[in-house]
């Protein structure tokens, strides 16, 4: 019986293989002040990378970027006045609007971002809020419990949210809701005047009384200045619970919206604000969102080192163009990167490595005497 006893250790050994979820951010929570996170943010751009790849190693798997793909499920035709965006009413842009789509064109495309090593499967639709939308909401539930039940995460973005809507997203098999903030409170005026900031707030706390998770970031690039960008990371800092993902997007100008003339935002000001995040946000998931196109390989795995570890891979983003699979693919492949599994998958990884290790230490039956 000893040599089975001596084994045990092999069955912890080889269930921390197959780790689990990232550390609960309340777990490793602090509360900064914003100054504290001012001067975080003021620190020499080295220095604040390297304490941020430090922390970053301390609660994630450093070799690991979680895939994510995004739909826009309804294009257009939004009643908000949001400066950065194609799909308001309000501004001539390209972008035309467009009905909900139907469920199969949703199926599809997460058939084909799962095969293509998405782990979350993401869902846009240009409304300011659910209201006088019941089919629509319908339709959009279906779509959330026929992604979930193909083992991958499901993530949307609706706009403004009632807590009776949240409930049945959640009862859907909803993994997260993206509403982003954009930037700080002082700031967001000059940005939307249609949706306050603490409507936004409200939206958000109602996904999280759900149970879901929330993903909650910003746009960098807006007008804004240094003090409005450590004002958002401040603020989502002090959410009852920091979120499960903070979106860092670089807003792209679109010809037609009042920013079209907007500058690019500098590299330096992106990883800048990532490492940031990443201290202040230790557990958070941080996402490269939109603009990463524009960075070259070298630039984002400088991200990828400063702390952010989950991308916008596929065909497009929302209206902005994405990084197409196969070339995030082969970069991963060139910086010794590989795909985060999303929980479902780690479950199902760790429970079959119980049963594998189980086999092995089980004592064989006994011998039949003859």
């Amino acid at each position: 019986m000893h040599r089975y006893v001596a084994r045990v250790p092999q069955l912890a050994r080889t269930l921390a293989t197959h780790a689990s979820p990232p550390v609960s951010a309340e777990a490793t929570r602090r509360t900064w002040a914003r100054q504290e996170i001012q001067d975080l943010y003021d620190t020499p751009l080295l220095d604040l990378v390297f304490r941020s790849a430090s922390v970053h190693r301390k609660h994630h798997d450093p070799s690991k970027i979680q895939l994510c793909t995004l739909m826009n499920i309804k294009t257009g035709g939004c009643s908000e006045d949001c400066s950065y965006c194609s799909q308001s009413s309000r501004y001539s842009t390209p972008t035309k609007a467009s009905r909900l789509v139907e469920l199969e064109p949703v199926l599809e495309a997460a058939r084909k971002a799962k095969e293509n090593g998405s782990t979350r499967f993401c869902m846009g639709a240009a409304w300011r809020d659910l209201a006088g939308r019941k089919r629509g909401f319908e339709r959009i539930l279906e779509m959330v419990r026929e992604v979930r039940g193909m083992g991958m995460e499901v993530c949307t973005t609706l706009g403004m949210l009632s807590p009776d809507q949240a409930r049945q997203l959640k009862e859907a098999g909803l993994t997260a809701y993206n509403h982003n903030l954009d930037t700080s409170r002082e700031f967001y005026p000059q940005v939307i005047t249609t949706r306050s900031y603490d409507e936004r707030l409200d939206t958000i706390t109602a996904v999280r009384d759900a149970g879901i998770s929330v993903c909650s970031g910003g746009i960098l690039g807006l007008g804004e200045s240094d003090k409005d960008r450590v004002g958002l990371i401040w603020e989502v800092s002090n959410m009852p619970e920091h979120p499960e993902s903070f979106p860092v997007n670089a807003l792209v100008p679109i010809p037609g919206t009042p920013l079209e003339g907007n500058e690019v935002v500098k590299y330096h000001v992106l990883l800048r604000t990532i490492a940031t995040a990443r201290i202040v946000l230790p557990a958070t998931i941080i996402r490269l969102a939109a603009g990463r196109n524009t960075l070259a390989e070298s630039e984002q795995a400088m991200c990828f080192m400063a702390g952010a570890n989950a991308v916008f891979t596929g065909e497009q983003m929302l209206t902005t163009p994405c990084s197409p699979w196969d070339e995030d693919k082969a970069m991963m492949g060139r910086w010794g990167l590989s795909g985060m599994q999303s929980f479902e998958q780690v479950s199902v990884a760790r429970k079959e490595a119980f049963r594998s290790t189980l086999r092995t230490l089980r004592p064989p039956p006994p011998r039949q005497i003859k």
